[in-house]
Order: C-alpha cells, then structure tokens, then sequence
C-alpha cells in the first residue's frame, strides 16, 4: 500500500493572501464555541466566539476577537468585566441563537442569571468564566480583547444534574459539529 502523495509547496498552487483564502483555509480548522457576554446599561449582550485562546496560565489571561460592526461590541468595548461560557456539543442552538443577527438572545428559553460583578452567567455550560478587560487591540475590523479571569465554575448545572460533563461543540466547515473519537 502506497502513501497518498501530497502537494509539496512548490508544486502546489500558491494564491495571494486575500480574504477568501483565509476563509478557505481556515474553515478546514476545527475551533471550540464560545458564548461572550457582558452586562451593558442594565442589559445584557452576548455573541458566540470561535476566536476563544488561553493566553497565559499566571496570570491567568485569555483572547477572543470581536467585530467592531457587530450588535454587541458596544456592550464589549464598554464593559469592565465579561462572561466567557464552553458550549457543550449539546448546545448547537445555543451557538446559533448567539449567532444570529436580531436573535433575542436573553429570552425566556435562553437559561441564565446574573453572576460575579453582574455579568450575565449562562447555564447548562460545560464551564463558565468572568474576566476583566486588561486591553482592546485594534485587528483590521475587528478587536482583539485580551481579559484577566478572576472568577468561574468548571461545571454549571441549574438542573441538579452532572455538571461540566460531556463534550465540547466545534466549528468546523462553516457548521457546528460535535467532536469524534
């Protein structure tokens, strides 16, 4: 049995940088989902995120991006502290509600509570996060928001039940999917 050949660079087709081939390639890359959220003027915002990045564990510091186009930056750019919420792949709707433009996102399906410094805290997550804002890095039309934890719950469950267990939901060509052995 033979190896399948593949492409070396140089005789593949090199493409210019450009916006589709970042789309091409990285819908090839499989990326956890991730709920953000904040409490802005007594209301609460939130977007689903596939730009989640642990960046130190001391002092505990993590990444996400957000558009500055995007129906929640304002609440983002405006708040001192975030919520940071693992979906479980369990939670495919959950994702797409955070997603969707125009979606009521805090409506009554959608469980949650206020938690640490008023963030809003959703639950049924495999874990949850509150962090402080340490910096807001200008990235082309979007913002690089660097956050400090400072508090969370590895496992969350409103319902009594096992919490924190089951399996992380993925991105993956331009769905969400659930993770295979």
């Amino acid at each position: 049995m033979t190896a399948p050949t593949v492409p070396s660079p140089r005789s593949a087709t090199v493409l210019p940088g450009s916006p589709d081939l970042l789309r091409s390639v990285f819908r090839r890359h499989a990326a956890g989902v991730a709920v953000i959220t904040a409490e802005s003027g007594g209301r609460p915002v939130g977007f689903t995120a596939t730009s989640l990045n642990s960046v130190s564990a001391d002092p505990p510091l993590l990444s996400f991006t957000i558009g500055t186009g995007s129906s929640s930056w304002p609440g983002i750019r405006d708040s001192e502290h975030l919520g940071v919420h693992i979906l479980g792949e369990h939670q495919r709707e959950l994702a797409g509600l955070f997603a969707r433009n125009g979606a009521d996102r805090f409506g009554p399906a959608t469980d949650w509570s206020p938690g640490p410094h008023g963030v809003p805290v959703l639950g049924g997550v495999l874990g949850w996060l509150v962090c402080r804002v340490v910096a807001r890095v200008p990235a082309g039309a979007h913002r690089v928001v660097i956050a400090e934890v400072v508090a969370g719950d590895p496992a969350v469950d409103r319902a009594g039940g096992p919490a924190g267990e089951g399996r992380p939901l993925l991105y993956h060509q331009g769905r969400f999917n659930a993770l295979r052995d």
